[in-house]
C-alpha cells in the first residue's frame, strides 16, 4: 500500500484536495482529528497540555480548549516546541496504526492530511508527500473570510515550515493559484501518477477551501 502525506500551510486548500482524493478512491484520514481525540478529557494530549500549561487550558468538560492553547503556543515558540515534543509522537503513532489498518483492509493508497507533517517528522513513515501551496495574501484572505483574524493568520503562517523548506522535502507539489477546476485537474493528474492509470471520477469542486 502506498502511504501518502498531504500537507500545506494555513488555508492553502488541503481539505479540498483531501476530499477529492477520497472521492478518487484513497483512504483519507485527518491528523487534526487525531489531535482532537488526544485533547479529549482524560486523553494523553490533555494530560500533556495540562502538565505544561496548567488547568487554564482546559474547557468545562476537562478537555483542552484549543483556542486557549493556540493563543499560548503561537505567541511563544518555546512553549509551542514543548507542546509539539509531547503531541507529535502520539500523532505519528496513531497515523501509523491507521495506515496499518487500511493496509489490512486491502487499500491500495492511504492519505494522511496533516498541517504539521514536516514539523512532526511524520514524513519518515510515508512513501510520498503531496504539498499544497498558495499565495500568502490569498491564504490570509481565506482565513479572514472564514471568521479568522489576519494577525492570527500571520502568526500561524510564521510558525509553520517555510514554503521553500517544505518544497524541498515534498515528493509532489500542487499550486492552488487558479480556479477550483484547475486545482482539481492537477490533483487528478498526480493521483493517476500514484496509481499508474487514469481516474477521472470523484466529487466536483465546491465548498470553502
Amino acid at each position: 500500500m502506498l502511504r501518502v502525506g498531504l500537507t500545506g500551510g494555513l488555508a492553502t486548500g488541503k481539505s479540498t484536495v483531501a476530499g477529492w482524493l477520497r472521492g478518487l478512491g484513497a483512504v483519507v484520514f485527518d491528523a487534526d482529528a487525531i489531535v482532537r481525540d488526544l485533547y479529549a478529557p482524560r486523553g494523553p494530549g490533555m494530560a500533556a497540555a495540562r502538565r505544561l500549561f496548567g488547568d487554564g487550558v482546559l474547557d468545562a468538560k476537562g478537555g483542552v480548549d484549543r483556542a486557549r492553547i493556540a493563543a499560548i503556543v503561537f505567541a511563544d515558540p518555546y512553549k509551542r516546541h514543548a507542546l509539539e515534543a509531547e503531541i507529535h509522537p502520539l500523532v505519528i503513532a496513531e497515523m501509523n496504526r491507521r495506515f496499518l489498518e487500511a493496509e489490512k483492509r486491502g487499500a491500495a493508497l492511504a492519505v494522511a492530511e496533516a498541517s504539521q507533517l514536516f514539523e512532526a517528522g511524520a514524513d519518515a513513515i510515508l512513501d510520498r508527500v503531496l504539498l499544497v501551496v498558495a499565495p500568502r495574501r490569498e491564504r490570509i484572505r481565506r482565513w479572514v473570510e472564514k471568521g479568522g483574524d489576519a494577525e492570527d493568520a500571520a502568526r500561524r503562517i510564521a510558525a509553520q515550515v517555510s514554503p521553500a523548506v517544505a518544497f524541498d522535502r515534498a515528493s509532489d507539489v500542487v499550486a492552488n493559484d487558479g480556479t477550483l477546476e484547475q486545482l482539481r485537474a492537477k490533483v487528478v493528474e498526480i493521483y493517476n501518477g500514484w496509481i499508474g492509470g487514469p481516474k477521472t471520477e470523484g466529487p466536483r469542486p465546491g465548498g470553502a477551501l
